[in-house]
């Protein structure tokens, strides 16, 4: 291992903080900070640029496995997952997120990190516009659940995210409360990032363009094991503050976290 091997691993160890804080709080993987990071941090380390951002979203998913399931026992323990709106999105999550990677691996390169902001925006503005008050109501059948489960699968393994950006809005507005539909997106972030991921590795090991040492398909080991080093035992913090926060802020916080990821972005 070189020592720009060692650095990056260290830098991803900071970044892996900042994460699992963060899928705590809000529910999400980390993707929405891995990704942008990654695309940052691998051509300064010299991955070569066409391979950045498939190996910054398959790298992405495979911290989410770890980190979410993570976030999920907290919350799980906290009380804050819906077993039955869980049970009804993973089996689409994870068929989504094996389509999300394929179609990821046939578009150009450039393309991905507008999607990826563009996506991100329109989060934001529908979290920023959904002004209805909370009200408990019973969920959709689980047919409509299984379903937005493999649109929200598509778009986040498109993104390298684990769906928490999507599924906790979603399932608050179909009447389920702010910290139990982020403890509900953790448990189904982690399964959905099990498809991404091994379609990335998959798709990796016929990959024609030079893989750097140490990958595993479209996973690069040394950013994975950075991150998650640090990331899995912060989600500790990050759910004990979610519990601790009114939903309004946490809605708040969610938005401005979202538009700054999204337009850093666009304007790489």
């Amino acid at each position: 291992m070189t020592s720009l091997t060692v650095l990056l691993f260290v830098v991803c160890m900071l970044l892996g903080a900042c994460v699992g804080t963060l899928s705590g709080l809000l529910g999400i993987g980390g993707g929405l900070v891995v990704v942008p990071a990654l695309t940052f941090l691998l051509p300064v380390f010299g991955i070569a640029p066409a391979v950045v951002m498939p190996i910054a979203l398959a790298t992405s998913l495979a911290t989410i496995v770890l980190t979410s399931s993570a976030s999920a026992w907290r919350h799980f323990r906290l009380g804050n997952v819906h077993l039955n709106a869980v049970k009804a999105l993973v089996p689409g999550m994870m068929l989504g997120g094996i389509l999300g990677a394929a179609l990821a691996d046939r578009l150009p390169p450039d393309w991905l990190p507008r999607l990826f902001g563009v996506i991100v925006l329109a989060m934001a503005l529908q979290m920023s516009l959904n002004r209805r008050p909370y009200r408990a109501r019973p969920l959709p059948h689980w047919l409509r659940l299984s379903f937005a489960g493999t649109l929200i699968g598509t778009l986040s393994s498109l993104a390298g995210i684990g769906g928490g950006s999507f599924t906790v809005p979603y399932l608050h507005w179909r009447g389920v409360s702010m910290h139990r539909a982020i403890g509900s997106a953790s448990a189904g972030g982690a399964m959905l990032a099990v498809g991404g991921m091994i379609s990335f590795v998959w798709l990796g090991w016929h990959q024609t363009e030079p893989l750097p040492a140490l990958s595993v398909g479209y996973v690069y080991l040394p950013a994975l094991l950075g991150v998650v080093s640090t990331s899995v035992w912060m989600t500790r913090v990050g759910a004990q503050l979610a519990v601790r926060l009114p939903t309004a802020q946490i809605k708040r916080i969610f938005a401005v976290f979202l538009v700054i990821v999204g337009v850093s972005m666009l304007l790489k």
